[in-house]
């Protein structure tokens, strides 16, 4: 089921006191309006009261979704740097309610679903939509490294990251976005040729070694890469 509880906020503009019901885990089988306005940008929006101003609360819940087969440990994109013991905060939560140590029953349905750790509404609501596509999220990933590596000027900053934002069907390709993570605010949008997924997936020896560390822990996005030296191998 999807649990909600009040939390008292303060207003980032006025200041003001805000109290709103704040989502600890989210259903999607049996609450699919929750996914669609994750989808959608709207998911966790408030209002204050006292000045009109709209903002919204940071993502802290867990995400299934077993008819997509995906679980995902959503966090506040402030939490970036602490990806490494979330990874394991996240793998012992989901080794208790769907894995290893979880009741028989439970471990049924664990054993189809991927296991997410994402950081921020961008990166989680980036899961649902490959989810959507049918795609890779390894490969997606993968895309955006071939991106860095081709375009001649790239904002790439802490704060500013790559997503993949929409598929161009008419032009047979995907829409990806550099955007600033805390604000979301969209700050270029680019179309890359579905020929460049398709061609990675075609080269799975070629992409082995990146595929491998991308799906070392369950942070898979290519921001891991360059935080350090990670997790160690196995």
């Amino acid at each position: 089921m999807s649990l909600f509880h009040p939390v008292n906020l303060v207003c980032p503009h006025c200041e003001a006191p805000v109290t709103m019901m704040a989502v600890g885990s989210v259903n999607a089988d049996r609450r699919p309006d929750l996914r669609e306005d994750i989808l959608e940008d709207r998911f966790q929006d408030t209002g204050c009261g006292a000045c009109g101003e709209g903002f919204r609360l940071q993502p802290q819940f867990n995400y299934l979704d077993a008819g997509r087969g995906q679980w995902i440990a959503a966090m506040p994109a402030s939490r970036l740097r602490d990806h490494l013991e979330l990874e394991d905060e996240a793998k012992a939560l989901f080794d208790t309610s769907y894995g290893a140590q979880a009741p028989a029953a439970a471990r049924d349905v664990g054993n189809g679903l991927a296991v997410r750790l994402t950081f921020g509404w961008p990166a989680v609501r980036e899961k649902l939509l490959i989810k959507q596509l049918g795609l890779d999220d390894t490969i997606v990933e993968m895309m955006k490294l071939h991106i860095l590596r081709s375009v001649e000027s790239v904002p790439i900053a802490e704060g500013i990251e790559l997503r993949l934002v929409e598929a161009d069907e008419e032009a047979d390709g995907y829409v990806f976005a550099w955007l600033e993570t805390g604000s979301e605010l969209f700050l270029e949008y680019m179309t890359i040729p579905a020929e460049l997924y398709r061609a990675i997936q075609g080269n799975p020896e070629g992409w082995a070694a990146i595929r491998q560390r991308l799906e070392n822990g369950c942070f898979v996005d290519m921001q891991k890469l360059y935080m350090g030296e990670g997790r160690r191998p196995g």
